[in-house]
């Protein structure tokens, strides 16, 4: 009775063992892939933006459509206009010597600032990292501020439960919770069609 008392305690703490590991590490671990996959998503966020200020730029207006914004950047340019000589110089002013000449170059070469996008690479931006397929969410519009200037606006967002749909349900049931009470969006989103931010991510 003795020994079998013991094997019974023996297996009770292994139990209790197991089951305190995994109320530490469960969310150790989703915490820590929600970052690498938040990681993934937020750098593509940061390429819509890109590809939609060049888009702004050329057409004073965003766009809700990824086959129009992919087709910008894939096809269209960008002008830019350059100074010869110093407008801070009177005299070369005055002689003529100072001058502007318009030049042009190829979106996909200058909307994404110092990195280098691929033809490839453009193409995925509608798709979420790790959503099996999912597109972004996106829009554009206009909105009046406060001054009563009309905006052009736009945003991307890709919900949690698309990215993070096939980790533990419990941890993520947990993450949407705390973004309602916070009154947040429950995931990552870029811009905002109710209100001008300046393109800002819900993130930074």
């Amino acid at each position: 009775m003795k020994k079998a008392i013991q094997i019974v305690l023996a297996v009770v703490i292994v139990v209790l063992a197991f089951v305190v590991y995994k109320q530490i590490m469960t969310p150790m671990k989703f915490q820590e892939e929600q970052d690498r996959r938040e990681k993934a998503v937020i750098e593509r966020l940061k390429y819509i933006r890109d590809a939609q200020r060049g888009f702004k730029k050329a057409n004073q207006r965003y766009t809700g459509s990824f086959d129009t914004l992919i087709n910008f950047v894939l096809n269209d340019t960008l002008e830019y206009e350059k100074i010869i000589g110093s407008d801070d110089d009177s005299v070369a002013v005055a002689r003529g010597q100072v001058r502007r000449e318009k030049f042009r170059i190829a979106a996909i070469d200058t909307v994404f600032g110092t990195k280098k996008l691929s033809p490839d690479v453009v193409k995925q931006l509608p798709y979420i990292p790790f959503g099996n397929g999912a597109q972004f969410i996106m829009g554009a519009g206009q909105v009046t501020t406060a001054a009563d200037v009309v905006v052009p606006v736009f945003e991307a967002k890709a919900p949690y439960k698309v990215f993070l749909g096939d980790l533990d349900q419990q941890e993520l049931i947990n993450l949407l919770d705390d973004r309602r009470a916070m009154d947040k969006y429950k995931g990552l989103k870029v811009g905002d069609l109710e209100q001008a931010t300046n393109d800002a991510g819900n993130w930074e």
